[in-house]
Order: C-alpha cells, then sequence, then structure tokens
C-alpha cells in the first residue's frame, strides 16, 4: 500500500486536501520530513502544524511537509527513513525512539526535533538532557518517576492488589527503567512485583496467563513501541483474566482499558513546532534542551470498572481529565 493512502487512511476526512496541498506545496523553500510511528495521530500532527503556522509557516508557501507512517513495524519504517532522506529535508520531525534509530540507521544526518522517546541518553541519541550534543533533540514521552505513580494509582483503584505483572520491552533501556522505577516504590506499597516480556504476542499471553494463577494480581503496562502494536491483546487479557491495569497512555482506556496516567501528547507536538522553528531559523539541536512533558491526562473507564467489580474512588473521579462511562 503506498505511502500516501496509508496517511490519508490515518487522517480521514481531513487527508482530503491532501492533493491539492501536494500541488501547492510546490513552491516552498523549507522542508520539513515527519516520520510518525504511533497511534492517534491526527490530533498530534494537526497541533504540530498548527504550532508552525503560529511561527509563521505556511505549508505551500515557505514551507513543505513531507509524510511516512510506519505504523510501528521496522522494515516499513527504515524504507520510510531513506525515503524522506533522500527528499532532502533541512529537518525531521519524528515520533519516537524507533523512528530515530531508522533514520540514524539509514545514515541521516539531518537535524531530527523527536515528539515523544522515553530514555533519549539511554537510547544513545543525546549525550544529556540538558546538551544534547548532537544533530538529534526533543521531548521526553514522561520521565521515569511517573513509572511509580502507576503502582499507586493501581493501589489507589485496586487495593487488594498485592502482585502487579508488569509489560515492559527488554529490548529498549527505557524497558528496564520503568520496570526500576516501579520496584523502587512496590515495597512500600506491599506490592511483589513480575516482569512481562512483550516481545510477540505468545510472550504477552503466557507471561499474563501463568501470572493470573495467583491470586490479587494487577497488570502495568509501560511504554514502548510493541506495547501499542499489542494494545489489543493486552487489554482483552486484562479483561479475561480479571486483573486490573494502569496504562501509560488514554488510547488503551478508550479502548476498554481500566485506567491510564500520562502525558497530554498533543501538546508536545505544538511545543515540537517550537524547536523545528528554532532549527529552521539557524539554531542547533545540539543546543535545544530535551524537555519534559508539563501537562498529565488521566483516565478512567467507569464501564471496565464495574466489569472488575471495583468501586473508583471519588477522589480518583475528581482528579481524571476523562471519564469514560
Amino acid at each position: 500500500m503506498s505511502t500516501r493512502r496509508d496517511f490519508i487512511t490515518l487522517l480521514g476526512g481531513a487527508a482530503m486536501a491532501w492533493p491539492r496541498m501536494t500541488r501547492a506545496q510546490q513552491g516552498a523553500t523549507k522542508r520539513i520530513g515527519v516520520l510518525m510511528t504511533g497511534s492517534e495521530a491526527q490530533a498530534r500532527l494537526t497541533a504540530f502544524v498548527q504550532g508552525l503556522q503560529q511561527l509563521g509557516w505556511t505549508v505551500g508557501q515557505n514551507i513543505q511537509v513531507d509524510y511516512r507512517w510506519g505504523s510501528g513495524n521496522a522494515d516499513a519504517l527504515r524504507k520510510y527513513a531513506a525515503e524522506l532522506i533522500a527528499l532532502a529535508p533541512h529537518v525531521m520531525m519524528v515520533d519516537g525512539s524507533t523512528a530515530v534509530v531508522a533514520l540514524q540507521a539509514a545514515g541521516s544526518k539531518v537535524p531530527i526535533v523527536f515528539g515523544a522517546v522515553i530514555d533519549p541518553v539511554g537510547g544513545g541519541f543525546v549525550e544529556s538532557l540538558a546538551r544534547p550534543g548532537g544533530d538529534v533533540t526533543g521531548f521526553l514521552m514522561y520521565e521515569y518517576g511517573i513509572s511509580g505513580k502507576w503502582l499507586e494509582l493501581l493501589k489507589e483503584i485496586a487495593p487488594r492488589v498485592t502482585r502487579v505483572a508488569v509489560l515492559r520491552d527488554v529490548a529498549i533501556a527505557a524497558g528496564s527503567g520503568q520496570l526500576g522505577a516501579i520496584q523502587s516504590v512496590a515495597p512500600q506499597l506491599g506490592v511483589e512485583t513480575h516482569p512481562v516480556g512483550v516481545r510477540d504476542a505468545n510472550e504477552i499471553e503466557r507471561g499474563i496467563a501463568a501470572f493470573a494463577r495467583g491470586s490479587n494480581g494487577g497488570l502495568i503496562v509501560t511504554g514502548s513501541g510493541l506495547a501499542v502494536i499489542h494494545r489489543d491483546l493486552m487489554v482483552t487479557l486484562a479483561a479475561r483474566h480479571k486483573l486490573p491495569a494502569v496504562y501509560y497512555r488514554r488510547l488503551y482506556v478508550t479502548d476498554g482499558g481500566l485506567i491510564s496516567y500520562g502525558p497530554d501528547r498533543v501538546d508536545q507536538y505544538r511545543s515540537a513546532a517550537g524547536y523545528v522553528d528554532r532549527i529552521l531559523n539557524g539554531e542547533k539541536p545540539a543546543d535545544l534542551p530535551v524537555q519534559a512533558p508539563t501537562k498529565y491526562q488521566l483516565a478512567i473507564n467507569l464501564k471496565t470498572a464495574r466489569a472488575l467489580g471495583l468501586t473508583v474512588p471519588s477522589t480518583l473521579l475528581a482528579i481524571a481529565d476523562e471519564v469514560i462511562e
């Protein structure tokens, strides 16, 4: 399937203007490449373009934006990374760590701004958060400390939980970092942690099924590209085994998960437009510090809570940004 068709499918009706936009871009003076990997991209891309417009950039007048969508597939990401590099953009805007890896593997020397990476230092993308030191900078998905908050939320919504399966990707630095943050607060909350791999569907299903044979269990799904790819399976297994679960993104809750707590990713992409603007105006990624999120969102699915026999505390309902009935 063509890249353009993938993007049109993603953006739905909003992409009907794509052919007109492509023709209008012929006289653009600056070129931006956008490589996306995750879900719920329409709102983030809209915020990004709106942010550029507020800074004086107009598609078809002084910028051209070329989009590619990898859908979490490593082979597709490598292909699209090479395509974008061949277009000689002045700067790249990317969705996450797998997109950064794909661009670097393709030999990119183009400045890169990432919208959501959990551990850019551990991933080798930057030397430090304060001084990136190379061609890459951007915005953290969240800091590791938020992982402890997930366990606190799980205990608040399901006080009987004493055992927690932590789904994490062992192949990325962020997998160990998030697990470690959860383990550091688990003893004081009276919880045992049980790591579960997410390499493929079989590993996830076996790990959760084995864990669910015990009592008083719950789940925490940490952030990774694989967690997004297998999110439907994770939500389904949590429901099947009657395990209260906390997720790092709201899309799990809209898909039937119990509760999520994570950054406002739309706000991050609006902010990322500012970094793209500064690079287009001559600043270097090496001098632009990696920024942490400033807005977080709590989402709760009451239908799922009822199915699990849980009563959501009024304190949580009072602070929730989104409650799904």
